[in-house]
């Protein structure tokens, strides 16, 4: 069993399926409302487990009942959560879900994020094939450059400018804050692999190239997670040998099963 880690943050997120985002002023019915552990941290450690790895994941959380639930959930689908508590809430989310498929996303509080000088068992990267990093302080990430293979998303921001060569960094062209940072960070990373939505997407770097997305395999449900999906396919297939090719074709998959799926994985 292939160990590929997780150094990032989770949102605990309130989905609300309804018809269609309301317009000002109205009220509108949902179909359905549920709550998960989600975030883009949250989201790969999951799919990352449902693909066979054994997965840490080193991140923050409140000392409140949303903290405490979202550890539960992710302890639960088998991975090793390695948590900094903090004092300040856990990060919240409200999601929203239409019949079209789109996903429109309100975040509540700060973004906690793991910092290198926490108390946790950061040795345990060393031993890891791959990290994804999505949160978290150049600390935090010099510690993840430790194992064999480090992708990250731009999320990470500032921490990692300045700090050790990334192997890959993925973004969504249509994410504007994501597509600045992917740019300022060019010159951080030996590939940079964005993806295109239906039109699949590009890797450019130590090599080029394109693939096409996967169909998905049943109904369109909502896009939440479907780019974190594609990282953690990504970054599974490339840190257990796998070419960009090859990382670039399970991300689409992961991306498309996503689509599939209310909410979260």
């Amino acid at each position: 069993m292939p160990r590929v880690a997780v150094v990032g943050h989770i949102e605990w997120v309130d989905f609300i399926v309804v018809p269609r985002l309301p317009r000002p002023g109205d009220i509108e019915h949902a179909h359905a409302a549920f709550a998960r552990a989600a975030g883009g941290g949250g989201v790969v450690a999951a799919v990352l487990a449902e693909l066979g790895a054994e997965v840490d994941f080193f991140c923050a959380l409140g000392h409140d009942a949303h903290g405490q639930a979202a550890a539960g959930e992710l302890t639960a689908r088998g991975i090793h959560l390695h948590v900094a508590w903090r004092n300040q809430p856990t990060r919240r989310a409200v999601t929203m879900l239409d019949d079209g498929g789109e996903r429109t996303i309100v975040t509540m509080g700060e973004r906690l994020e793991p910092l290198g000088s926490d108390d946790l068992e950061w040795d345990r990267l060393a031993g890891a094939e791959g990290v994804y990093f999505t949160a978290g302080d150049r600390a935090a990430l010099q510690h993840a450059r430790a194992a064999r293979v480090l992708v990250a998303s731009p999320r990470g921001r500032s921490a990692l400018e300045g700090g050790p060569e990334l192997d890959a960094v993925v973004y969504s062209r249509a994410d504007r804050d994501e597509s600045h940072w992917a740019r300022r960070l060019a010159d951080r990373a030996r590939l940079e692999v964005e993806t295109q939505g239906r039109a699949g997407g590009q890797w450019s770097g130590e090599s080029d190239g394109r693939w096409e997305a996967v169909p998905p395999p049943g109904p369109l449900r909502d896009t939440y997670g479907a780019g974190d999906s594609f990282a953690a396919g990504f970054t599974f297939s490339l840190s257990t040998g796998g070419s960009v090719a090859e990382a670039a074709a399970l991300g689409a998959t992961c991306g498309a099963l996503a689509l599939t799926r209310p909410g979260a994985p």
